[in-house]
């Protein structure tokens, strides 16, 4: 059986490492956008965003002002034995996150939303907030991701519901009118990690999307042909906009663009974005049945689909 005390102490340190170090696939692609970039100014805004981060996670500080949402995702194997179960995975959860904004490394970000009151810990009313898998085994992953408020509140997400006779067309166009909105709204932080959710109902299309932004590693690809055309296109044609480092121009728009999908009602296709910004901060870890632990490059989230 996994403690309380080790998954609790893993889930700790998992959200620290989230919310203060870029994971590798982040870093090398600011190294590969700083490599390519031809505008002076979005090289310098890459760089110098690269130094910071490179300093957060040398002095263990807050790779970004804004600590976003605390936000888990567990993978949890079919035969995983958990003392106090799933009510006490979450119990734990809250604590972790409750000390880690006592210690800085969260700001108390999370409100009530009409009162504005602060309880100072960021637990509330759904938050911090959970999801699921469960896979054959008797491990757990862990998964904590601190999504910002800019790419989450002012336009980084939107969804619309595609007619079919529009088809890839229609969702790469509704794509496109997206991204530049949501730069004009000056709060996504390009070069953004962009999440495509297809498929669904609309609240399926946007959770996907949000995962596609945050649990895909930079780099990956759909293995569907189809669905890593779309992500291959798009990144050309988002990149081809020239948004730029902070919407100030420049030739990496997106890092990555990644799509998932769910299969939809006839009546048309529910189509969401999600933008995660260039600091795309998460970090995993794992636990096995024997109390072993390791820490994770990717959430392995889509491993078997």
């Amino acid at each position: 059986m996994i403690t309380t005390k080790i998954y609790e102490e893993v889930i700790f340190q998992t959200v620290v490492r989230g919310s203060t170090v870029i994971p590798p696939d982040v870093e090398a692609a600011f190294e590969s956008a700083i490599a390519r970039e031809t505008y002076a100014s979005a090289r310098e805004g890459l760089q110098r965003t690269y130094d910071s981060l490179m300093l957060s996670k040398e002095i263990k500080r807050p790779a970004c002002p804004d600590t976003g949402w605390p936000i888990f995702y567990f993978k949890l194997g079919n035969d995983c034995k958990l003392e106090g179960g799933l009510m006490g995975l979450e119990e734990a959860a809250r604590r972790a996150v409750a000390k880690a904004t006592k210690l800085g490394f969260l700001r108390s970000t999370m409100k009530h939303p009409l009162t504005g009151y602060d309880p100072g810990n960021n637990i509330g009313m759904n938050i911090p907030d959970f999801s699921y898998k469960f896979v054959p085994g008797d491990g757990i992953e862990i998964t904590y991701v601190a999504k910002g408020g800019g790419s989450e509140c002012f336009g980084g997400t939107r969804h619309r519901v595609v007619a079919f006779a529009d088809g890839v067309q229609g969702i790469k166009k509704f794509v496109l009118d997206c991204f530049q909105a949501s730069s004009r709204a000056g709060a996504i932080c390009p070069p953004s990690v962009l999440g495509i959710g297809i498929g669904g109902t609309a609240n399926v299309a946007a959770n996907l999307a949000k995962e596609a932004a945050c649990l895909r590693t930079v780099g990956s690809h759909h293995p569907e042909a189809p669905f890593r055309e779309i992500e291959e296109s798009l990144c050309e044609a988002l990149n081809m906009l020239k948004v730029g480092t902070m919407g100030a121009g420049g030739d990496t728009s997106v890092f990555a663009v990644n799509v998932e999908y769910a299969y939809t009602h006839i009546a048309g296709i529910a189509v969401a974005t999600s933008s995660n910004c260039m600091v795309a901060r998460r970090a995993s870890s794992r636990i096995l049945a024997d109390r072993s632990v390791e820490e994770m490059i990717s959430p392995d989230w889509f491993e078997g689909r």
